[in-house]
């Protein structure tokens, strides 16, 4: 039974066909112990069915553990949403809910290849001084994430040295745990400096800007 109900379908298939160029959304599942696979699976492929400019790779975590590396993911079920190249977006969860915005947005996004950013904000992220690893804790009934996604997206799409995991927070309890996470949207950079909301265009950034300073241990 199709995940994707038939209006979604219609709307869905409206958003894709704007996509200029191919995209690909790398899956990464587990055979055992891993409860929202499948229903990620179901998702990416009945999406992909509706343009030919979408295409779906799925690998194991455990059987492809070199795969898992090579894209940096460790926790399933994990999208990498790619184009001609990875820009390092993950979402982590089923996008289903509001979250199913998300994933369309990322999709015509990273087909389209362009950020959409304000000029001073392309100027700023021009000159990161270290990269900047994004997580966004999101739930999926949670109306402003999406739009909160889409703009830490957008500096992922414009800068290398941004990277963007987006998680749902209530399939990765232990790691909203470890993350305070009290309130969605919640972002993370450089798994330190954290704040809350879906913050405009240039208060997001100058936040990972604040954040973008070596890794520190998990």
């Amino acid at each position: 039974m199709p995940i994707l109900t038939e209006p979604l379908q219609k709307k869905s298939a409206e958003m894709v066909a704007k996509v200029a160029n191919p995209v690909k959304l790398v899956l990464f599942t587990q055979e055992m112990e891993c409860q929202f696979c499948r229903e990620a699976r179901s998702v990416v492929e009945e999406l992909a069915a509706l343009s030919d400019k979408l295409s779906v790779e799925v690998y194991d975590i455990v059987k492809d553990s070199a795969k898992a590396a090579e894209y940096r993911v460790d926790k399933v079920p994990a999208i990498c949403v790619t184009g001609e190249k990875d820009y390092g977006i993950r979402y982590y969860g089923v996008p289903a809910g509001y979250e199913f915005t998300t994933l369309l947005s990322l999709v015509e996004l990273v087909g389209n290849r362009e950020s959409g950013l304000k000029p001073e904000s392309k100027a700023k992220l021009s000159s990161v001084p270290s990269p900047a690893d994004i997580q966004m804790f999101v739930t999926l009934t949670c109306p402003v994430c999406p739009g909160a996604a889409l703009t830490a997206a957008r500096f992922a799409i414009e800068s290398d040295k941004v990277s963007l995991s987006i998680i749902d927070a209530a399939e990765f309890p232990q790691l909203a745990g470890l993350y305070n996470v009290m309130a969605v949207p919640r972002t993370v950079v450089n798994r330190g400096h954290a704040f809350e909301g879906a913050l405009p265009e240039e208060r997001f950034l100058e936040e990972v800007l604040k954040g973008a300073s070596p890794l520190v241990a998990p």
